[in-house]
This record gives structure tokens, sequence and C-alpha cells, in this order.
């Protein structure tokens, strides 16, 4: 009996790390369990827009439609503004089905002032995020909020800027820590510096000591169904956009990225473990003028970055540790002059023999100026497991897509000397087959998609009880001796 013992010991100690694996892997709340599916959505969603687009009058395209899926749903409305709430059925990617204050009451700011963080009054947007019931939050009037402190928001939030000019800045700025369901819309964040070692009310009910912030225009912390929609951000003194410490769910989308060093950190630490179930979408993002760095950078997890516009880095575009899968779609990167930081991506304090087997894959991207996105892993074959089954053809859209980035209305600033004529620069095309002209993204559906793999982890798991239960029945019936004879 004792080497049938050995064997069984030997199996139930090899199920564990799988068994810790899959269940920590959806560990995290509002986690999707399928990301792929989650990607094949997005650009589905953007085949529709373009399709429709295609079909009206160049009359009716120059004023509505512009085939980016998120502005197409609620912009033809010329009544929107007495359908404001709409906007949240409007999301898309791992943030789709995030709700905001819908359903809520109408909150109107006309209160810029941010004296009392501990006691904000009525009227004031402090007062508003840190209600316990949801609400729409809109303003009244262009405005100017100087932060006292930095602001944090309870869940169920919409803070909608259409209609007017709103500007967040100041000492800390905005706090997204251990919330869901918040919806931040055509806001300008800028010049937001590191504050704190003073209470700040989060609540109705709590006021809490805060030590000092880091001074990010908006933080994310340990929290799930966040979407950042047509803001701009720019001027702070630690990220733009920082996600961390289990936060997931996350869209951020139609964006203006300028003047910063690090612009998005995504994942706290490469041991963090909890970040291994953080997926964002980020998407129509325009990254511009005076950036350094950081576009992301991701530590763990599942980053789709789809349909953005980078016209600037200094250092690099999109970089990593911690293994976490990047699915690069359809975005065009314009390298700098210098010749030195051409590569789009980079592998943050990795060997190479450690990041080799980095699930980092391109498709449909255009490379312009040189610029060279450098695959891993599952990327570098056509049959993958974590990356898409979708396969974009190219980005000739992307100007179109991205021409609403940031704040609407927003000026924009002249970025270098280069030309974007529709399919001009490198293509990344995947596996190299392009679809028929009417699948604008080159999307393959059914028999023609290569199906992603069976898990492995999940079969091995399978198999490990399966021995188990056969070893167990057999060796507690006494039969194990006469099924060898046999």
């Amino acid at each position: 009996m004792l080497p049938f013992t050995y064997i069984l010991l030997i199996c139930i100690l090899g199920s564990v790390p799988s068994l810790a694996t899959a269940a920590f892997n959806l560990s995290l709340p509002h986690q999707h369990p399928d990301p792929e599916s989650v990607v094949q959505d997005v650009q589905r969603s953007l085949n529709v827009s373009i399709s429709r687009r295609q079909t009206l009058s160049v009359t009716a395209k120059d004023q509505c439609r512009t085939g980016n899926p998120i502005d197409d749903c609620w912009r033809c409305d010329p009544n929107w503004h007495n359908n404001r709430q709409r906007l949240a059925d409007c999301s898309i990617g791992f943030a789709q089905g995030t709700l905001g204050g819908k359903g809520g009451r109408i909150y109107t700011v006309t209160d810029s002032s941010d004296n009392d963080p501990a006691d904000p009054k009525p009227g004031t947007l402090r007062y508003a995020v840190i209600q316990d019931e949801p609400l729409w939050i809109v303003f009244s009037t262009n405005t100017v909020i100087k932060l006292k402190h930095e602001l944090i928001f309870n869940s169920y939030k919409t803070v909608d800027g259409r209609g007017a000019n709103v500007q967040i800045t100041g000492n800390g700025c905005i706090t997204l820590q251990y919330v869901s369901h918040v919806i931040i819309h055509n806001i300008h964040v800028h010049h937001c510096k590191p504050s704190g070692h003073t209470n700040i009310a989060s609540s109705p009910t709590h006021v809490g000591y805060r030590g000092k912030s880091d001074g990010d225009g908006i933080s994310i912390f340990g929290s799930q169904k966040i979407w950042i929609d047509h803001c701009s951000l720019s001027y702070c003194t630690d990220g733009l956009v920082d996600a961390i410490m289990g936060s997931t769910g996350i869209t951020i989308s139609n964006s203006y990225f300028s003047h910063h060093d690090e612009v998005m950190l995504l994942g706290h630490d490469d041991k963090y473990l909890p970040d291994s179930g953080m997926q964002v979408t980020i998407a129509f993002n325009h990254f511009g003028e005076g950036l350094v760095q950081r576009m992301p950078r991701c530590r763990r997890g599942y980053i789709h970055v789809v349909n953005n516009d980078f016209t600037a880095w200094e250092m690099y575009a999109i970089g990593g540790s911690g293994n976490p899968t990047i699915n690069s779609q359809g975005n065009r990167y314009t390298a700098p002059t210098d010749p030195s930081a051409k590569e789009v991506t980079k592998r943050v304090d990795t060997d190479e023999k450690d990041w080799t087997g980095w699930n980092w894959r391109t498709e449909g991207d255009i490379m312009v100026n040189g610029a060279y996105f450098v695959p891993s892993g599952a990327g570098m074959s056509a049959v993958y497991s974590k990356a898409s089954s979708v396969e974009p053809k190219s980005a000739a859209l992307i100007q179109q897509l991205t021409l609403n980035a940031g704040v609407f209305g927003d000026p924009r600033e002249e970025t270098g000397s280069f030309t974007y004529p529709g399919d001009s620069g490198t293509s990344n095309t995947g596996n190299g087959r392009s679809g028929d002209d009417g699948d604008y993204f080159g999307m393959i559906f059914g028999s023609g998609a290569p199906p992603p793999p069976p898990s492995t982890s999940r079969a091995s798991i399978f198999l490990s009880l399966l021995i188990i239960l056969i070893l167990c029945s057999v060796t507690n019936q006494g039969a194990l001796f006469s099924l060898l004879l046999l």
C-alpha cells in the first residue's frame, strides 16, 4: 500500500498549485472570467459603428457619427442633455456595465469652493461625491475647482462635465479607493500635487485621517467598474492615472494625455498577486505632446490597448514587469526622432530570459518614423492563449476614432511634422491574413478565427482530481492488486 500512498500524495500535491491559481484568478470582484470575449465585444462594437457610418451621407457623417462606438452611442441624439444618463449604457471593454449614478437623481454643482474637506457644503462637488446614494453630478456653469485635499469618492457616482468647462486641480485630486461603479466624463484634471495629513470625509457619516497622497490625477485603489472617458489630463506630480491594489474592470477611453513623465501605472508591485486579476481597456485615447513614458506601465493583469494614437514619447510607450498580458491592437505608434527611443515596448528591470514567455502581442498596429514593437511569448505565434482571437488589419481609421479625444472642444497642440494619409507607416498584421473591405478591423468569427487552446491549468486540475478519485476508490475497495494482475 505504501507506494500507492506515495502516488496519491504526489497527485494531491501536484494539483494544489493549479487549484490555488484557478481559485485566485477569479478572486477579484467584477473580474471577467473570459477576457478574450471582452476583447471580441470591443472589436464587434467598432465594426458596427464604422459600418453604420459608411452607410450615411457625407452631411450626416460630419454632423454626428465618427465610427467611435462610445460617442456614436449618445452624441447622435440632439436632445442628449435631456437624457444624460444614457451615457452609462455606452461603455465598452472591461468597464462595460459600469452604472455610475444611473438611476439616481441629478445633482448640480453650484459652488466651486472646497473650504472644508471634513465637512463639505451642499452645492459643492465634494459634498456630492461622498453621498451614499447614486448621483449623476452635473455643473451649472464653467468652473475651476481648486481642491484643498484629495477628493475621495463614494460608489455609484457619475461626474458629467458635458455642457461646461470643468477643471479639477490643486491638492490631491481624485481618489477612488475601495469603491465601484464610478464614471468620470469630460473633465480637465491638471496640476495635481501631493497633500494630506488631515481629516477628510469619505461618506456622510465617516471622516478619517489621511496620510500624504502622491499627487496623482486620478488614483484608483482597490476599486472596480471604473470608467474614465473624454478627460484631459496633464501636469501632475505622480501619475495621471494610477490603478493599483486589486483594481479591475476599468476602461480609460477617449482621453487626451499630455505634458507628463510617468503617465499611467497599472499594478502595485510585481509581487502583489491580486493585481493578476486586473483587467483594463485603453481605447481611443490620444497620447500627445510632452509625454515621456508609461502609456501604460503594467504589472500583472490583462491590458487591452486598442485604437489609440501615440504621437509622442521620450523613453517608451508601453512597459511592464511581473508578466502582464499586453494585447495591442490597431494603434498608431509614432516614434520620436531620437534613434535610441524607437522601441514602443520596454520590459522594466527584467532579463530577456525571464520575459521571453510573457504574452505581449501587436496586431494591426501602424508603426511610424521607425517605431517597432517587440512581441513575446504567445504573441509570437498565430495561435495563442491569452491574447485576442480577433485580427485588426490596420489602424487606418485611427485619426477618425480619436478625433474628439479629451474634453470636447479643447484645442489640440500640433506635434511633429508627420502626416498620416490613411495606411501610412508599417502595419503589424498578426498572422498576415487580411479580411475583405467590409470587415473594417479584420474581424474573424466562427471557424475563421484561431480558437483559443484549452486551458492547461484546468485540464491538469481535472486529471489530477480524476486520478485521486480512482486511487481512493480502488484503495478503499482493496481491489488494487486484482487490477494489477489483470
